[in-house]
């Protein structure tokens, strides 16, 4: 009895964990290349991610977007806390949303600009 007793509590600790984990997995924010969310946006599509690219933009219809050296874009929100970063190299943070009538876009959290190499 002693013995399962023994088995028992570190199965019981192993559980738990694992419920905790799978219940905040969705929480989780993952950091992921331009090309993977272009590639693959589905995979990310509701979740928080980071990223990086240099900020760029359009005037009509206004709007800012971050892309990679291949042209890997995401849309950035709100415009106006991306818009000061215009030409710059950025890490951004947020939540990730994709569809096929908006394509990809990421809702602002926070914005780095990067060091220059």
């Amino acid at each position: 009895m002693r013995s399962l007793q023994k088995r028992i509590g570190p199965m019981v600790a192993v559980l738990l964990m694992v419920i905790l984990v799978s219940g905040c997995r969705g929480q989780l924010t993952v950091t992921v290349p331009l090309s993977m969310l272009a590639n693959n946006p589905t995979a990310f599509d509701d979740s928080p991610v980071v990223t990086q690219g240099v900020v760029r933009h359009f005037n009509d219809p206004l709007h800012y977007w971050i892309e990679d050296e291949h042209l890997n874009r995401v849309e950035i929100f709100p415009h106006q806390q991306i818009a000061p970063y215009l030409g710059e190299a950025v890490e951004v943070e947020g939540q990730f949303h994709f569809s096929t009538n908006e394509g990809r876009r990421l809702i602002l959290a926070r914005v780095d600009q990067l060091e220059s190499e």
